[in-house]
């Protein structure tokens, strides 16, 4: 049996949809693949149970029948870290739990996928940490990174020497044209000069970033105030703030792109320069302040959506940038086109290689 943990050096830079493509070609090769990853992490409340979003998906895409509890032995939530911090886990117990849903989930496959954390420090509270869950589970790791300058070559080499004979390589993931040959010309043999296997470059894919306005709601929860005539399909690559006066916000609004705008719900001034630019894909209302019905009948006239969330503005702009920087990959759509990116600039072949 081949084990591949996939892991990252940062959130938001396409592991989910990584580990997932590789489990898709492993099924077209005629492989009999399992999932799992051990320590979920990016949760929603599901049927009354809290449930990493990235085990379901795996489900529904890999055609699974493993048991949720299975594919995610350890739910790593801030009540379980909390509960960590004073003494209430037993980190041996969490190791042996993770291994003998592990063999449940495996048994009977060719290749197992076990997707790892955005972090290399998660888990360190209780001992399970990615490093040790490969040891754990006698995995050979990817380590996914993203490549902006030079120095995220630090992360990703210190990422890659933390599994040494377990490594089988790092692949660099949504990398700009502008850093491409930086990082095929000085990065990828400084890491070989290292030991340390390069097994693809993939540049960004702007269909991957971002989030579409109904993305973007249904992950935060938010409430839709416009009519279902308003189209949610517009594209959001990043976001911006209506902190200041009417005119200025309009000033700052028309330099922007594919953004949302957040604002109180109260900021009727910054909302209507919002609706006058161009580069605003949708109004994001916080605080559970529903803005006038002038201000809704505009919006539904330039036809911009208007969603509305009760958390205030600092948190709402927390979880927008999760979503923002996790990008599109967490659909199966997603997953197929990484799959086509990571056979275009990737050694598939080598990532899939069962030298255990």
């Amino acid at each position: 049996m081949n084990t591949l943990l996939v892991t990252s050096t940062a959130d938001g830079i396409g592991k989910t949809a990584i580990a997932l493509a590789l489990a898709v070609r492993a099924q077209e090769r005629g492989q009999s693949v399992a999932y799992m990853k051990p320590k979920g992490t990016r949760l929603r409340s599901v049927t009354g149970k809290t449930r990493d979003q990235d085990p379901m998906l795996a489900r529904e895409l890999l055609g699974l029948d493993a048991e949720m509890h299975e594919m995610e032995p350890v739910i790593y939530s801030p009540t379980f870290i909390q509960n960590a911090l004073r003494g209430q886990e037993d980190d041996e117990a969490l190791r042996e739990r993770v291994r003998e849903c592990f063999e449940t989930v495996a048994a009977d496959a060719d290749l197992v996928v076990v997707e790892g954390s955005g972090s290399q420090a998660t888990g360190s509270v209780v001992d399970l940490t990615d490093a040790d869950i490969a040891r754990a589970l006698d995995a050979r790791a990817l380590v996914v990174s993203g490549y902006a300058d030079p120095s995220d070559v630090d992360p990703a080499l210190a990422a890659a020497e933390a599994y040494g004979d377990r490594l089988a390589g790092v692949l660099f993931n949504g990398v700009q044209d502008a850093a491409l040959d930086e990082l095929q010309e000085d990065v990828v043999p400084f890491l070989h000069g290292r030991d340390v296997p390069v097994l693809g470059e993939l540049p960004r894919d702007p269909s991957l970033a971002g989030s579409s306005v109904g993305e973007l709601a249904d992950e935060l929860g938010a409430e839709v105030l416009t009519s279902e005539g308003v189209s949610m399909d517009g594209h959001i690559e990043r976001f911006t703030i209506g902190a200041m006066g009417g005119d200025t916000a309009l000033d700052q609004f028309r330099r922007t792109r594919q953004a949302v705008m957040i604002a109180g719900g109260d900021r009727a001034e910054v909302q209507t320069a919002a609706l006058e630019a161009a580069g605003i894909e949708a109004l994001l209302l916080t605080g559970g302040l529903r803005p006038s019905g002038a201000i809704l009948g505009r919006a539904e006239e330039e036809g911009v959506p208007v969603l509305l969330v009760q958390s205030d503005t600092r948190t709402t702009i927390e979880r927008v940038e999760d979503t923002l920087g996790s990008g599109r990959t967490k659909t199966v759509e997603a997953v197929e086109r990484m799959a086509e990116l990571l056979s275009e600039w990737g050694d598939v072949e080598a990532m899939l290689a069962n030298e255990s």
